[in-house]
C-alpha cells in the first residue's frame, strides 16, 4: 500500500466509500452508534476514562485506520465528559496509523452526518492539516501515514486501548496479518485492550497468538459478532 491520499466515492451523498478497498468508512445504519458499541464499549472506555479522571492520569488510544476521524471525535467527547469537574484535566493521547489519509474537506463532509459530535469536529478541523500531529490541550493527536506494517513496529509508544478499524479483512488483509497483530500487542501496555468490529476467525486467532485473551461478543446492527481482547 502506497502512502497517498484516499480516493473515495459517496453513497447517498453522505457515506464515503473507499475506492481503494470498495468498502464504506462507517456503518450505513449509524456510524457513531457503531463506534460507541464497538470501540468505546468494546474497550470499556467509560469506566476507564472515569478512573483516569479520578487519578489524574493520561490515557493513550492507538488505532489502525484513521478514516474520517469519527472514532477520535467520539472518544474525545467521552473523555471530556469524564473530565468534567476536574481541577486539572488529564490528556487523551490518540495515535492512528493511516495509509490513505482523507482530504480535510472530505472529512468535514463525512462528519456532517453526525451533528452529535459537531462541536468536537469543529474544534478539530479548525487546526487539522490532514496528517501529522496537533495539540488541542486535553487531546493530542498523531496520525502516522504510510503502511502500518512498516510504521507501527518503529513506533516507540504504547497504548492503553486499540481501535482495530481497518477495512474489511476480506478487502484489506494487510491490516489483519499476524505480524501486524503481534506488533499491536508489543505496543500495548500490560492489561491493555483492543476491540474490532470483525469476528473473523483468523483475526481472533492472530490476536490470541500475539498474547491477547480474546472473546467474541454481540456485534453492532446486522453484524452478529465482534471481537474484544485484553493483553495477557
Amino acid at each position: 500500500m502506497a502512502d497517498q491520499q484516499a480516493r473515495l466515492s459517496w453513497r447517498d451523498g453522505s457515506i464515503p466509500v473507499s475506492d481503494q478497498f470498495d468498502d464504506p468508512y462507517f456503518s450505513i445504519h449509524d456510524g457513531l452508534a457503531e463506534t460507541g458499541h464497538v470501540f468505546l464499549d468494546g474497550n470499556d472506555l467509560a469506566t476507564r476514562f472515569a478512573s483516569a479522571a479520578e487519578a489524574g492520569t493520561d490515557f493513550h488510544i492507538a488505532e489502525l485506520g484513521f478514516g474520517t476521524g469519527l472514532n477520535l471525535l467520539a472518544a474525545w467527547r467521552a473523555w471530556e465528559t469524564a473530565q468534567e469537574g476536574c481541577a486539572a484535566p488529564s490528556v487523551l493521547h490518540f495515535t492512528s496509523f493511516e495509509a490513505f489519509p482523507m482530504a480535510v474537506e472530505d472529512m468535514a463532509r463525512a462528519l456532517e452526518a453526525f451533528p452529535e459530535v459537531a462541536p468536537w469536529a469543529e474544534r478539530f478541523l479548525a487546526v487539522w492539516e490532514g496528517a501529522g500531529a496537533c495539540d488541542l490541550g486535553n487531546l493530542r493527536v498523531n496520525v502516522i501515514t504510510g503502511d502500518a506494517r512498516a510504521s507501527l513496529p518503529e513506533w516507540t509508544g504504547k497504548a492503553d486501548a486499540w481501535f482495530l478499524d481497518g477495512f474489511s479483512p476480506a478487502k484489506n488483509p494487510e491490516l489483519w496479518q499476524d505480524d501486524l497483530l503481534t506488533a499491536v500487542a508489543g505496543h500495548t501496555r500490560a492489561g491493555g485492550t483492543a476491540a474490532t468490529y470483525t469476528a473473523a476467525g483468523f483475526v481472533r486467532r492472530g490476536l490470541e497468538a500475539a498474547g491477547f485473551e480474546v472473546s467474541r461478543t454481540p456485534g453492532f446492527g446486522r453484524k452478529r459478532h465482534m471481537t474484544k481482547a485484553q493483553l495477557r
